[in-house]
Protein backbone atom coordinates (compact mmCIF):
# COMPACT_ATOMS: atom_id res chain seq x y z
CA UNK A 1 0.00 0.00 0.00
CA UNK A 2 2.77 2.42 1.14
CA UNK A 3 4.44 1.47 -2.09
CA UNK A 4 0.98 2.01 -4.10
CA UNK A 5 0.83 5.31 -2.41
CA UNK A 6 4.30 6.80 -3.08
CA UNK A 7 3.67 5.93 -6.89
CA UNK A 8 0.91 7.55 -6.77
CA UNK A 9 2.47 10.80 -4.88
CA UNK A 10 5.37 10.86 -7.62
CA UNK A 11 3.01 10.53 -10.43
CA UNK A 12 0.89 13.61 -9.31
CA UNK A 13 4.03 15.38 -8.42
CA UNK A 14 5.23 14.59 -12.09
CA UNK A 15 2.19 16.26 -13.39
CA UNK A 16 1.62 19.13 -11.22
CA UNK A 17 5.15 19.63 -12.42
CA UNK A 18 3.93 19.76 -16.06
CA UNK A 19 1.91 22.41 -15.44
CA UNK A 20 3.75 24.51 -13.52
CA UNK A 21 5.49 24.77 -16.75
CA UNK A 22 2.65 25.64 -18.90
CA UNK A 23 2.63 21.50 -20.38
CA UNK A 24 -0.53 19.46 -20.45
CA UNK A 25 0.00 15.77 -20.45
CA UNK A 26 -2.45 13.35 -22.25
CA UNK A 27 -2.56 9.45 -20.90
CA UNK A 28 -4.49 7.21 -22.35
CA UNK A 29 -7.07 6.82 -25.51
CA UNK A 30 -10.48 8.08 -25.16
CA UNK A 31 -13.54 6.47 -25.92
CA UNK A 32 -13.63 8.23 -29.73
CA UNK A 33 -16.25 7.83 -32.79
CA UNK A 34 -14.57 5.84 -35.77
CA UNK A 35 -15.30 6.52 -39.44
CA UNK A 36 -14.82 4.23 -42.45
CA UNK A 37 -13.62 5.30 -45.59
CA UNK A 38 -13.57 3.55 -49.26
CA UNK A 39 -10.82 3.95 -51.60
CA UNK A 40 -11.51 5.53 -54.91
CA UNK A 41 -10.49 3.15 -57.11
CA UNK A 42 -10.15 5.75 -60.11
CA UNK A 43 -7.96 7.82 -58.76
CA UNK A 44 -5.66 8.85 -60.28
CA UNK A 45 -5.30 8.55 -63.44
CA UNK A 46 -1.33 8.06 -63.65
CA UNK A 47 -0.26 8.24 -67.02
CA UNK A 48 1.12 4.59 -68.35
CA UNK A 49 5.11 5.53 -68.00
CA UNK A 50 4.84 6.78 -64.77
CA UNK A 51 5.86 4.75 -61.83
CA UNK A 52 5.82 5.09 -58.13
CA UNK A 53 7.95 3.60 -55.66
CA UNK A 54 7.70 4.29 -52.33
CA UNK A 55 5.82 7.36 -51.73
CA UNK A 56 6.48 9.13 -48.53
CA UNK A 57 4.76 12.77 -48.84
CA UNK A 58 1.40 13.67 -49.96
CA UNK A 59 -0.02 17.34 -49.98
CA UNK A 60 -2.24 20.12 -51.21
CA UNK A 61 -2.23 23.23 -52.70
CA UNK A 62 -4.75 25.90 -52.47
CA UNK A 63 -6.58 24.53 -55.60
CA UNK A 64 -6.42 21.29 -53.82
CA UNK A 65 -4.29 19.89 -56.21
CA UNK A 66 -2.74 16.75 -54.85
CA UNK A 67 1.40 16.74 -55.18
CA UNK A 68 2.68 13.29 -54.58
CA UNK A 69 6.25 12.67 -53.31
CA UNK A 70 7.63 9.42 -54.60
CA UNK A 71 11.18 7.63 -54.66
CA UNK A 72 11.00 7.04 -58.49
CA UNK A 73 9.91 8.70 -61.85
CA UNK A 74 8.94 11.61 -62.17
CA UNK A 75 9.57 12.32 -58.35
CA UNK A 76 6.72 14.75 -57.75
CA UNK A 77 3.52 13.95 -59.47
CA UNK A 78 0.40 16.85 -59.49
CA UNK A 79 -3.21 15.80 -59.86
CA UNK A 80 -6.67 16.93 -59.13
CA UNK A 81 -8.88 15.89 -56.82
CA UNK A 82 -11.30 14.08 -59.69
CA UNK A 83 -7.69 11.99 -60.61
CA UNK A 84 -6.84 14.05 -63.60
CA UNK A 85 -2.90 14.28 -64.29
CA UNK A 86 -1.84 18.38 -64.40
CA UNK A 87 2.00 18.14 -64.50
CA UNK A 88 5.34 16.58 -63.14
CA UNK A 89 9.00 17.06 -62.59
CA UNK A 90 11.80 14.95 -61.15
CA UNK A 91 14.67 15.14 -59.11
CA UNK A 92 18.27 13.77 -60.01
CA UNK A 93 18.09 11.28 -56.82
CA UNK A 94 14.81 11.15 -55.23
CA UNK A 95 15.46 7.85 -53.47
CA UNK A 96 16.02 9.86 -50.16
CA UNK A 97 12.97 11.93 -50.69
CA UNK A 98 10.51 12.66 -48.04
CA UNK A 99 7.81 15.05 -46.97
CA UNK A 100 5.99 17.46 -49.68
CA UNK A 101 4.88 20.63 -48.46
CA UNK A 102 3.21 24.05 -50.66
CA UNK A 103 3.95 27.16 -48.26
CA UNK A 104 1.24 30.22 -48.29
CA UNK A 105 2.45 31.87 -51.50
CA UNK A 106 2.02 28.49 -53.19
CA UNK A 107 6.13 27.39 -53.81
CA UNK A 108 6.64 23.75 -53.46
CA UNK A 109 9.11 22.83 -50.32
CA UNK A 110 10.94 19.20 -50.43
CA UNK A 111 13.19 17.62 -47.63
CA UNK A 112 15.85 14.72 -48.86
CA UNK A 113 17.62 12.52 -46.31
CA UNK A 114 20.06 11.30 -48.22
CA UNK A 115 21.68 14.74 -49.66
CA UNK A 116 20.53 16.24 -46.70
CA UNK A 117 18.72 18.94 -48.05
CA UNK A 118 15.52 20.83 -48.15
CA UNK A 119 14.64 22.73 -51.45
CA UNK A 120 11.99 25.43 -52.30
CA UNK A 121 10.33 25.20 -55.90
CA UNK A 122 8.08 27.19 -57.75
CA UNK A 123 4.79 25.26 -58.76
CA UNK A 124 6.33 24.14 -61.94
CA UNK A 125 9.55 22.76 -60.24
CA UNK A 126 12.19 25.52 -60.89
CA UNK A 127 14.36 25.77 -57.53
CA UNK A 128 14.13 28.62 -55.82
CA UNK A 129 16.44 28.35 -52.67
CA UNK A 130 18.34 25.46 -51.09
CA UNK A 131 18.98 24.74 -47.67
CA UNK A 132 21.72 22.38 -46.62
CA UNK A 133 24.72 20.91 -48.36
CA UNK A 134 24.02 18.27 -51.13
CA UNK A 135 25.61 15.10 -49.53
CA UNK A 136 27.02 16.62 -46.59
CA UNK A 137 25.60 16.37 -43.11
CA UNK A 138 26.49 18.37 -40.29
CA UNK A 139 25.15 19.41 -36.86
CA UNK A 140 25.60 23.57 -37.40
CA UNK A 141 23.47 26.27 -38.89
CA UNK A 142 24.04 25.26 -42.37
CA UNK A 143 23.70 21.70 -42.26
CA UNK A 144 21.40 19.18 -41.62
CA UNK A 145 21.49 15.53 -41.12
CA UNK A 146 18.47 13.41 -42.85
CA UNK A 147 16.11 16.15 -42.21
CA UNK A 148 12.57 15.14 -42.61
CA UNK A 149 9.65 18.21 -42.99
CA UNK A 150 9.65 21.72 -43.31
CA UNK A 151 6.33 23.93 -42.35
CA UNK A 152 6.16 27.66 -43.82
CA UNK A 153 4.29 30.15 -41.99
CA UNK A 154 2.79 32.87 -43.76
CA UNK A 155 5.26 35.73 -43.12
CA UNK A 156 7.46 33.12 -44.63
CA UNK A 157 8.98 32.42 -41.39
CA UNK A 158 11.07 28.52 -42.19
CA UNK A 159 10.64 25.78 -39.29
CA UNK A 160 12.60 22.13 -39.77
CA UNK A 161 12.60 19.07 -38.81
CA UNK A 162 16.00 17.50 -38.49
CA UNK A 163 15.43 14.51 -38.34
CA UNK A 164 16.90 11.58 -38.55
CA UNK A 165 20.60 12.09 -37.71
CA UNK A 166 19.56 15.10 -35.82
CA UNK A 167 16.74 15.56 -33.22
CA UNK A 168 16.21 19.13 -33.46
CA UNK A 169 13.97 21.79 -35.27
CA UNK A 170 15.55 24.57 -36.56
CA UNK A 171 14.43 28.12 -37.59
CA UNK A 172 15.18 30.17 -40.70
CA UNK A 173 13.47 33.40 -41.93
CA UNK A 174 12.78 33.82 -45.41
CA UNK A 175 15.49 34.29 -46.96
CA UNK A 176 17.36 30.93 -45.19
CA UNK A 177 19.09 32.70 -42.56
CA UNK A 178 19.42 31.01 -39.68
CA UNK A 179 17.79 32.76 -36.41
CA UNK A 180 17.26 30.01 -33.83
CA UNK A 181 17.44 25.85 -33.24
CA UNK A 182 15.74 23.63 -30.32
CA UNK A 183 15.68 19.88 -29.34
CA UNK A 184 18.01 17.40 -28.63
CA UNK A 185 17.58 13.52 -28.59
CA UNK A 186 15.64 12.23 -25.28
CA UNK A 187 12.23 11.07 -23.80
CA UNK A 188 11.92 14.19 -21.86
CA UNK A 189 9.04 17.35 -22.77
CA UNK A 190 11.19 18.99 -25.58
CA UNK A 191 13.58 15.82 -26.69
CA UNK A 192 13.13 14.17 -29.26
CA UNK A 193 13.61 10.72 -30.36
CA UNK A 194 12.61 11.21 -33.69
CA UNK A 195 11.41 14.70 -35.23
CA UNK A 196 9.59 12.63 -38.40
CA UNK A 197 6.83 15.46 -39.22
CA UNK A 198 6.00 19.49 -38.73
CA UNK A 199 3.13 21.77 -39.55
CA UNK A 200 1.50 25.13 -37.84
CA UNK A 201 -1.96 26.33 -37.43
CA UNK A 202 -3.11 29.63 -37.98
CA UNK A 203 -2.19 30.75 -34.77
CA UNK A 204 1.59 29.59 -35.63
CA UNK A 205 1.54 27.10 -33.08
CA UNK A 206 4.03 24.11 -34.12
CA UNK A 207 2.96 20.65 -34.44
CA UNK A 208 5.78 18.20 -34.33
CA UNK A 209 5.82 14.14 -34.61
CA UNK A 210 7.70 12.71 -32.30
CA UNK A 211 7.25 9.44 -33.95
CA UNK A 212 9.59 6.95 -31.80
CA UNK A 213 8.49 8.13 -28.61
CA UNK A 214 4.80 7.97 -29.76
CA UNK A 215 4.01 11.28 -29.02
CA UNK A 216 3.18 15.15 -30.83
CA UNK A 217 4.33 18.15 -29.30
CA UNK A 218 3.42 21.66 -29.43
CA UNK A 219 5.95 24.78 -29.58
CA UNK A 220 5.62 28.66 -30.19
CA UNK A 221 7.99 30.20 -32.36
CA UNK A 222 10.98 30.58 -30.16
CA UNK A 223 10.69 26.77 -29.48
CA UNK A 224 8.70 26.95 -26.06
CA UNK A 225 6.87 23.98 -25.05
CA UNK A 226 3.31 24.07 -24.72
CA UNK A 227 2.06 20.64 -24.91
CA UNK A 228 2.75 16.98 -25.03
CA UNK A 229 0.20 14.53 -26.41
CA UNK A 230 1.40 11.30 -25.02
CA UNK A 231 -0.34 7.92 -25.80
CA UNK A 232 -2.61 8.71 -28.55
CA UNK A 233 -1.25 7.04 -31.71
CA UNK A 234 2.42 6.88 -32.90
CA UNK A 235 2.50 10.09 -35.13
CA UNK A 236 4.32 9.10 -38.99
CA UNK A 237 2.40 12.18 -41.02
CA UNK A 238 0.64 15.47 -40.02
CA UNK A 239 -1.04 17.57 -41.94
CA UNK A 240 -3.03 20.60 -41.17
CA UNK A 241 -5.86 21.84 -43.30
CA UNK A 242 -6.70 25.47 -43.99
CA UNK A 243 -9.59 25.41 -41.40
CA UNK A 244 -6.90 24.51 -38.33
CA UNK A 245 -8.31 20.77 -38.47
CA UNK A 246 -4.99 18.88 -37.79
CA UNK A 247 -4.85 15.39 -39.33
CA UNK A 248 -2.39 12.63 -38.37
CA UNK A 249 -1.63 9.03 -39.63
CA UNK A 250 0.64 5.94 -38.48
CA UNK A 251 0.04 3.27 -36.10
CA UNK A 252 -1.31 2.30 -32.53
CA UNK A 253 0.54 3.86 -29.52
CA UNK A 254 2.99 1.37 -28.52
CA UNK A 255 5.94 2.30 -26.54
CA UNK A 256 9.16 1.08 -27.87
CA UNK A 257 12.78 1.52 -26.72
CA UNK A 258 12.91 4.94 -26.79
CA UNK A 259 16.15 5.58 -25.28
CA UNK A 260 17.73 3.68 -28.19
CA UNK A 261 15.29 4.81 -30.58
CA UNK A 262 16.91 8.28 -29.74
CA UNK A 263 20.41 7.26 -30.11
CA UNK A 264 20.04 5.48 -33.46
CA UNK A 265 21.24 6.94 -36.73
CA UNK A 266 20.77 4.67 -38.96
CA UNK A 267 19.61 2.74 -40.93
CA UNK A 268 16.75 5.22 -42.03
CA UNK A 269 13.95 5.12 -44.95
CA UNK A 270 16.19 3.56 -47.05
CA UNK A 271 14.24 2.42 -50.45
CA UNK A 272 14.33 -1.35 -48.78
CA UNK A 273 13.69 -0.37 -45.35
CA UNK A 274 12.44 1.94 -42.46
CA UNK A 275 14.29 1.84 -38.81
CA UNK A 276 14.74 -1.33 -37.09
CA UNK A 277 12.16 -0.97 -34.78
CA UNK A 278 9.28 -1.34 -37.58
CA UNK A 279 7.32 -2.08 -38.90
CA UNK A 280 4.26 -0.70 -37.16
CA UNK A 281 1.63 -2.98 -35.76
CA UNK A 282 -1.26 -1.35 -37.89
CA UNK A 283 -2.54 1.44 -39.51
CA UNK A 284 -4.31 4.49 -38.23
CA UNK A 285 -5.78 7.91 -39.02
CA UNK A 286 -7.09 10.30 -36.66
CA UNK A 287 -8.32 14.06 -37.13
CA UNK A 288 -7.66 15.76 -33.62
CA UNK A 289 -8.42 18.81 -31.76
CA UNK A 290 -5.64 21.64 -31.23
CA UNK A 291 -5.56 20.84 -27.80
CA UNK A 292 -5.14 16.87 -28.80
CA UNK A 293 -8.77 15.64 -28.18
CA UNK A 294 -9.22 12.95 -30.92
CA UNK A 295 -12.13 13.88 -32.85
CA UNK A 296 -12.40 10.49 -35.38
CA UNK A 297 -10.64 7.78 -35.50
CA UNK A 298 -10.19 6.13 -39.24
CA UNK A 299 -8.84 2.24 -38.91
CA UNK A 300 -7.36 1.07 -41.62
CA UNK A 301 -6.16 -2.37 -43.37
CA UNK A 302 -2.61 -2.87 -43.38
CA UNK A 303 -0.94 -5.85 -45.10
CA UNK A 304 2.01 -7.17 -45.06
CA UNK A 305 3.20 -7.96 -49.07
CA UNK A 306 3.01 -4.96 -50.82
CA UNK A 307 1.89 -3.32 -52.88
CA UNK A 308 -1.56 -5.40 -51.48
CA UNK A 309 -5.21 -5.22 -52.38
CA UNK A 310 -7.21 -1.59 -52.83
CA UNK A 311 -7.78 0.05 -49.97
CA UNK A 312 -4.71 -1.91 -48.06
CA UNK A 313 -2.09 0.04 -46.64
CA UNK A 314 1.61 -0.60 -45.36
CA UNK A 315 3.52 1.70 -43.58
CA UNK A 316 1.65 5.02 -44.11
CA UNK A 317 3.40 7.64 -44.52
CA UNK A 318 1.84 10.73 -45.81
CA UNK A 319 -1.56 12.53 -45.18
CA UNK A 320 -3.36 15.18 -47.07
CA UNK A 321 -7.13 16.27 -47.00
CA UNK A 322 -8.53 18.26 -49.42
CA UNK A 323 -11.82 20.77 -48.97
CA UNK A 324 -14.52 17.58 -49.22
CA UNK A 325 -12.54 15.43 -46.47
CA UNK A 326 -11.33 13.13 -48.57
CA UNK A 327 -8.10 11.69 -47.60
CA UNK A 328 -4.63 11.26 -49.82
CA UNK A 329 -2.44 8.63 -48.13
CA UNK A 330 0.92 7.38 -49.23
CA UNK A 331 2.67 4.54 -47.43
CA UNK A 332 6.47 3.20 -47.96
CA UNK A 333 6.53 -0.62 -48.52
CA UNK A 334 2.77 -0.41 -50.58
CA UNK A 335 4.29 2.04 -52.82
CA UNK A 336 1.57 3.67 -53.83
CA UNK A 337 -0.99 6.94 -53.51
CA UNK A 338 -4.47 6.09 -52.54
CA UNK A 339 -7.54 8.30 -52.28
CA UNK A 340 -10.07 7.47 -49.26
CA UNK A 341 -13.79 8.62 -49.32
CA UNK A 342 -15.79 8.56 -46.17
CA UNK A 343 -18.33 6.00 -46.63
CA UNK A 344 -21.89 7.26 -46.05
Amino acid sequence: MRSNLRIFTVAVLFVALLGNMGVLVAFGQQTVPTAHYVVDPTWPRKPERFTWGQTPGMTLDAQDQVYVSTRSSPAVQVYRTDGTFVRAWDIKDATGAHFIRVDPQGNIWTTDIKSHLVCKHSSEGKVLLTLGEAGRAGTDEKHFDKPTDVVVLPMGDIFITDGYGNRRVIHFDKTGKYINQWGEAGTRPGQFALPHSIVADSRGRLYVADRENARIQVFDTSGKLLAVWTNVITPWGLYMTRNDQLWVCGSSAVKKDAEASAAQTGPVESPSSEWAVLPPPDQIVMKLSLEGQVLLRVPLTKTPVPPGKSRELDWVHGIAVDAQGNLYLGDIQGQRAQKFVRRP
